[in-house]
């Protein structure tokens, strides 16, 4: 696959990220040389990394239908991945002490430079105490996060689904939200 030039990986990301941290997604990428995937959604997970194996470089995927937001803070929890590994050549706890100051480093400047709307920053600053292995699990930042989405989804929080209400999840497995349930981030109805 051919690489692209610095101008070219600014026009294919742009519809990605928000344009104030165009030029930290391209220099990221141009200094560590990553090899970006836009994959198409994935229930599963919203991007991931995998360090240099039998001479691929870094290689970092990120779902494609993600809003601006959610992909920079998904692109940057996967860099956070990279320098750990770059650091100390493997990933001993993949959401452990040593990825969340990476992560709390790369996001840093992100917050104070007006790349995120006000509700995002809020939520994301929180957050960003004990950041975790998915912002999923964050209801506020999750919460946050979903007023950009451009298709609004079926999916549900448990705080918006009525208590004794049954309700199944994506695999097909149902619940009854009560006082003694779980705490459950996502339903879809």
């Amino acid at each position: 696959m051919a690489r692209l030039n610095i101008e070219q990986l600014e026009t294919a990301l742009k519809k990605y990220v928000p344009a104030k941290a165009l030029h930290y997604c391209v220099d990221w990428i141009a200094q560590n040389n990553i090899s970006l995937r836009i994959s198409k959604s994935r229930h599963s997970k919203y991007g991931d990394y995998r360090p240099p194996f039998k001479g691929a470089g870094h290689r970092i995927s990120i779902n494609g239908d993600l809003n601006p937001y959610a992909f920079l803070i998904t692109f940057v929890h996967e860099v956070a991945h990279l320098n750990q590994w770059k650091h100390y050549k493997a990933i001993y706890e993949p959401h452990g002490k040593l990825w969340k100051n990476e992560y709390k480093k790369l996001m840093m400047p992100l917050l104070h430079e007006h790349i995120f709307p006000a509700t995002v920053v809020t939520a994301l600053k929180n957050y960003m105490h004990n950041p975790a292995a998915t912002s999923c699990t964050d209801h506020d930042l999750l919460k946050a996060l979903r007023e950009f989405d451009v298709e609004k989804d079926e999916w549900l929080t448990l705080e918006e689904i009525e208590m004794d209400a049954t309700f199944r999840i994506r695999t097909g497995r149902k619940f009854i939200k009560n006082k003694n349930s779980v705490k459950i981030t996502l339903v879809l109805m």
